[in-house]
């Protein structure tokens, strides 16, 4: 049986593109060079990578990049888009929870939801993170979005999402203070427009949460900002208004 994001994104294509939390690829690309101070021997892993706009932005700056995501449809479409852009990718097929790699990379980056906290359990999400920490080298970075477990105890979710998706309604949204997951249902249309009801589950997470998985992966600077859409910076202090959690993580 298939969970809901691989339901959605079997046929999700053009519908995720026009999303409005995926308009702000060049200022987050922008962050993230500076992150590694504009170095192009750079190895950069995006996981969760969808139609790829990141990783063709960083390929078509100079980086190389190889990106992983679990559906087929949207990996078809980020293929496209590279050979377009004239950029040499690596897309790959493959979970999150089970990455192939062992200290090949520089950089890893999970933006905007791609793959961790979507899990169905915290222990599928915390595979997560071991995998992209097994992922890079010793002095490799993980750079990373999560959703803010502080902004439900001041807000609604279910108006959030409903303010800020173009094509999707929230319903019979709860949101569980013992586990901080979030229930509800997504009513949507695939590219075809075809109807889809999901029964969704998404983890949120507090600040201290993060810090303690991260150092039990091994990481000793770990630094978390409030995440704004294309315009990610260490500028960004973190508040209850911040939907999202931008994190950076160093050995």
């Amino acid at each position: 049986m298939k969970q809901w994001y691989e339901e959605l994104f079997t046929n999700y294509v053009e519908k995720y593109e026009n999303e409005s939390f995926t308009q702000g690829t060049m200022g987050e690309v922008d962050f993230i060079e500076s992150e590694i101070n504009h170095d192009k021997s750079s190895k950069i892993l995006d996981v969760g990578c969808g139609t790829g706009r990141h990783a063709i932005e960083l390929s078509k700056r100079g980086y190389h990049v190889t990106g992983v995501d679990l559906s087929e449809n949207m990996l078809n479409r980020a293929r496209e888009k590279a050979s377009m852009a004239g950029v040499e990718i690596d897309f790959r097929l493959g979970d999150a929870r089970s990455l192939p790699f062992e200290g090949e990379f520089d950089l890893v980056i999970m933006l905007c939801e791609g793959a961790f906290p979507l899990m169905e359990t915290d222990e599928m999400n915390f595979q997560i993170l071991e995998s992209a920490a097994r992922s890079l080298n010793n002095n490799g970075k993980l750079i990373f979005t999560t959703l803010n477990g502080l902004y439900p105890l001041f807000h609604s979710v279910k108006d959030f999402i409903n303010a800020n998706s173009n094509y999707s309604t929230n319903r019979e949204n709860t949101f569980d203070l013992m586990t901080f997951r979030d229930k509800y249902q997504l009513e949507t249309e695939d590219d075809d427009g075809n109807k889809m009801t999901l029964n969704c589950n998404e983890r949120y997470y507090v600040p201290s949460e993060i810090t303690w998985l991260l150092k039990s992966l091994g990481f000793n600077e770990i630094d978390i900002y409030g995440c704004k859409l294309g315009e990610f910076s260490r500028d960004n202090p973190l508040t209850t208004e911040d939907f999202e959690i931008l994190v950076i993580a160093e050995y």
